[in-house]
């Protein structure tokens, strides 16, 4: 980018950042953003005091035909079936406001520094909305401090006061270990995810609550970690088909994880379900798809995006949420990959 095309920057570098100014001025980030751009709903006492350490510090204020009726949603790198139900539930709510919305996938820019932040600071939009992003606390800062504010859709790190839209993992592993246990299964398998993700370790815990609350210990040879891809899926539940004593259910932490266990299945020469029972996570509509179709915990993912855009919508225009972290409900899609133990 050249330097023409690159957009201003607000602040003196080591100036404080927004949160330290609203700290100083007694009020909330968002309110201190919206005085950045120049937005109503401030009282006349507020906003002079605002501004006065804004100046202080080096920030430029907006004018007014710089901020956008416009939503931002980032992804990196996902499911297309699943981007689309998210930007279903985003378009619901932008249009409720009379708004546009767009999208950016940064997951080609990841080597690329903050590149994908200075293409939204040219676009300028109302509210960012990071889906299952591999945002920085420094990203968020950065967004903030321009008047941009940010929402967490199913992060994979903790974000600390960034308001975050997820559902609830715990419970839904925990749902689907029951389904398991119920049929009679007590050597499960458990593909989860990386290690170090807030869902995958939501998931793995709530997998091993329901194994404690029925009494059934846990083989630790039977815990797999990798990606949640089909191939990862497929080269981990190998290694547990492999084993002298192998599972008679696997668990996983995502649908394309599930996937690529029915093809280990296949090539080991196990029919699902009658030798090997199989859940999943998310729903994705390929999970209707395969022979047979897959139990899965389904994810509202449209109403996850319309909640996150609810969020973004209200932190535009000053109004702080409630909760900072919102979980919507979880449920088991039970079809016909799971049955009682041979």
């Amino acid at each position: 980018m050249s330097e023409s095309s690159r957009p201003h920057r607000r602040r003196r570098s080591g100036d404080l950042p927004v949160t330290a100014i609203a700290e100083l001025a007694g009020v909330s980030a968002p309110t201190v953003s919206k005085v950045l751009n120049g937005r109503a709903g401030v009282s006349e006492e507020t906003r002079r005091r605002v501004e006065a350490l804004l100046r202080d510090h080096g920030y430029r204020k907006s004018t007014s035909d710089q901020s956008t009726r416009h939503l931002e949603v980032v992804f990196h790198g996902m499911l297309s079936s699943i981007a689309m139900e998210i930007m279903r539930g985003v378009e619901e709510v932008a249009a409720a406001h009379d708004m546009t919305f767009g999208y950016l996938d940064v997951y080609r820019r990841g080597k690329a520094g903050r590149l994908w932040v200075d293409t939204l600071l040219i676009r300028r939009p109302a509210g960012v909305i990071a889906v299952s992003s591999a945002i920085t606390p420094e990203h968020r800062e950065t967004l903030v401090s321009h008047g941009i504010p940010l929402v967490a859709l199913d992060p994979t790190s903790d974000l600390h006061s960034t308001p975050s839209i997820g559902s609830t993992n715990w419970s839904g592993a925990l749902n689907a270990t029951r389904h398991l246990l119920d049929l009679g299964h007590r050597r499960i398998g458990v593909l989860s995810g990386p290690v170090k993700d807030l869902a995958s370790r939501a998931r793995l815990d709530g997998f091993r609550a329901a194994m404690d609350a029925a009494g059934a210990p846990f083989d630790k040879q039977l815990l797999r970690n990798g990606l949640f891809t089909f191939e990862q899926g497929r080269d981990l539940a190998l290694k547990l088909l492999r084993l002298p004593e192998p599972p008679t259910a696997i668990v996983c932490g995502d649908d394309l994880q599930a996937l690529g266990v029915y093809e280990a299945a296949r090539q080991v020469g196990l029919r699902i379900p009658e030798q090997l029972s199989v859940v999943g996570f998310d729903d994705v509509e390929q999970a209707v798809w395969c022979a047979p179709p897959l139990t899965t915990v389904r994810q509202p993912f449209a109403e996850m995006g319309a909640a996150a855009a609810r969020c973004a919508v209200a932190l535009a225009t000053g109004e702080m949420p409630k909760r900072t972290r919102v979980e919507l409900a979880t449920n088991l899609v039970v079809r016909g990959s799971t049955a009682p133990p041979a």
